[in-house]
């Protein structure tokens, strides 16, 4: 273990380029360390130009030993519940670095006033696992982590994607909550929707899918450094088990692929078997399992 010399924690907004590259070598020395996956999230936060709402958040905690970036804890919002994920340098642990780093996370909170956060750790990080116990945090949900290995045909045809604007952030968000928080409302709370076309300047690129000139469904797309990924895949409840979904995913799929994605990876919550079943049904196979646990602020 190395002893902290010089210490000293940047916070930030938004990550810079040099953020981004000093953020990425301690995610690779953690990960080869551990063994274990993280959700930072980087590509998707590099070169956001703002907050999304007039209240404007520190998302960003670094923790340094002289130039050394040793600590690092990410904040990454979806219109719901904070995000949190994190990491320190192997050499350096044992010395409170990641507790600091969350104290200044917890004040943040109090100062905005969040709708709670989502506290997340690799199910195999004993370390991770232990830390969000400690903080009485509730288990919240799970997500498989998969990647696309085999191939899988059998495309229906007559459905069409449509890249969303900002008119359909009130549809995307509608769907959202249907997808995700079990619920069918038809209001949507305007601090709960996501600019489409601010999302795609970040690299996420939301697609309206139709049928017949109807929307049945929609899909999140991600490409960054040859790594495709799907998010936030789902089919309206009046359009399921009619072959959608698998229809859906394999033309999300062959996007990326036009795209010269060289991997393609997905997420998918655990308790969602159906999902599971036709993802593994199109080659993907499970990687690693995200736990989220849930703070009350």
């Amino acid at each position: 273990m190395k002893r902290i010399e010089k210490a000293w924690i940047k916070l930030k907004q938004n990550i810079d380029s040099e953020d981004y590259e000093l953020i990425q070598q301690l995610q690779e020395r953690c990960l080869e360390h551990d063994k274990t996956a993280l959700k930072v999230e980087l590509d998707y936060k590099l070169g956001v130009a703002g907050a999304r709402s007039g209240v404007q958040s520190i998302n960003e905690f670094m923790y340094f030993d002289g130039e050394r970036l040793i600590g690092y804890i990410g904040i990454c919002s979806f219109g719901g519940p904070w995000e949190v994920n994190g990491m320190v340098d192997p050499e350096y642990r044992g010395q409170g670095v990641f507790t600091k780093l969350f104290e200044l996370v917890l004040a943040e909170a109090k100062r905005v006033e969040t709708k709670g956060m989502l506290l997340l750790s690799d199910r195999l990080s004993d370390s991770g696992q232990k830390f969000i116990a400690a903080t009485g945090a509730r288990y919240n949900h799970s997500e498989y982590e998969m990647f696309l290995k085999g191939e899988a045909s059998q495309q229906q045809p007559g459905l069409s994607f449509r890249k969303a604007t900002n008119a359909d952030a009130k549809e995307i968000a509608r769907q959202n909550a249907i997808y995700f928080n079990d619920e069918r409302e038809e209001e949507v709370k305007p601090e709960d929707m996501i600019m489409p076309e601010e999302e795609e300047k970040r690299g996420m690129t939301c697609y309206l899918v139709e049928k017949d000139g109807e929307i049945i469904g929609k899909v999140n797309l991600q490409l960054t450094s040859k790594l495709g990924a799907i998010f936030g895949l789902g089919v309206l409840p009046e359009h399921r088990r009619k072959g959608y979904g698998r229809s859906l995913l394999l033309m999300a799929i062959e996007k990326l692929k036009e795209a010269n994605a060289k991997d393609i990876m997905l997420q998918v919550a655990a308790e969602n078997e159906n999902a599971l079943n036709l993802y593994k049904s199109c080659g993907f196979e499970e990687t690693s399992t995200m736990d989220y646990y849930f703070l009350q602020n």
